[in-house]
C-alpha cells in the first residue's frame, strides 16, 4: 500500500480536528478569568454568559457564543435584562410552527437552513449509492460495485464532513474524514485501471492491423 492514501487520511483528520476545534475554544474563551460562567438558552439557541461584579456595584456580563452579542463587550445589568427580554420576545412573536421547525432542526435562524440542505444532501448521497449498488447488483446477479458508487460516497463525505464542521461535531468529522480518502483512492484506482485497460485494447488493435510479413520466395 502507497503511503499517500495513509497521510492524506490522517492529514484531513488532523484539518477537521482542527476545524471544529476553534469554534469550540472560542465559545469557552474567557474574557475575564475571575468572571462566573453560566449559559442561556435564547429561543432556539444557546449562548455563553460571564457575570462579574462591576466597579460601581451589581454585576456586568460578556455574551460568548453569538457574535453580534459579543460585540456588545461588558454590559450593565440593566442592558443585560433588556436584551435577553428582547431576545426572548423576538422568539416568542415568531409563528408557532415557525419557533417548532427552528427548535426540530436545532437553528436559531432561516438563514442556517441552507447546512440542513447541506446536510440532508449527504445523507441523500449515502442512502442513493447503496441503493444503486443493489440494483446493479440484482440486474448482474452478483455482487457488483459501479463507479457511481464511490463517486456518490465522495460527493456525500465532502458534504457531510462540512456539516459536521459547521454542526462541532467531532465524531461526525471523524466518521468522514477517513471515509473521503478512501472513496477518493478507489476513484483513482478505477481511473488508473481503465486508462491502463483502453491502452493495452489500442496496442492490441494496432498489432492486428499490421500485415503479416510475406515469405520470402526461392
Amino acid at each position: 500500500m502507497k503511503p499517500g492514501p495513509l497521510i492524506a487520511m490522517i492529514a484531513l483528520l488532523l484539518v477537521g480536528v482542527w476545524l471544529v476545534l476553534q469554534p469550540t475554544l472560542r465559545k469557552f474563551k474567557r474574557i475575564d478569568p475571575e468572571a462566573a460562567r453560566i449559559e442561556l438558552s435564547l429561543g432556539s439557541a444557546r449562548v455563553g454568559v460571564e457575570q462579574r461584579t462591576s466597579d460601581a456595584g451589581g454585576f456586568e456580563y460578556h455574551f460568548v457564543g453569538d457574535r453580534d452579542l459579543e460585540a456588545l463587550a461588558w454590559v450593565d445589568d440593566g442592558r443585560f435584562q433588556t436584551i435577553v427580554n428582547d431576545r426572548m420576545l423576538a422568539w416568542q412573536a415568531r409563528p408557532a410552527l415557525e419557533r417548532t421547525l427552528l427548535g426540530f432542526f436545532n437553528i436559531s435562524s432561516w438563514g442556517n437552513f441552507a447546512w440542513i440542505v447541506v446536510g440532508l444532501t449527504g445523507q441523500a448521497c449515502f442512502f442513493g449509492r447503496m441503493m444503486v449498488q443493489w440494483v446493479v447488483s440484482e440486474k448482474s446477479r452478483r455482487s457488483v460495485v459501479p463507479s457511481v458508487f464511490w463517486w456518490m460516497s465522495f460527493f456525500g463525505g465532502v458534504t457531510l464532513f462540512t456539516y459536521f464542521v459547521w454542526r462541532t461535531d467531532i465524531v461526525g468529522v471523524l466518521g468522514q474524514s477517513t471515509g473521503v480518502v478512501i472513496y477518493a483512492r478507489n476513484l483513482r484506482l478505477i481511473h488508473k485501471h481503465n486508462r491502463r485497460t483502453r491502452r493495452d485494447e489500442a496496442a492490441a488493435r494496432g498489432s492486428a492491423a499490421e500485415p503479416e510479413p510475406v515469405a520470402a520466395q526461392r
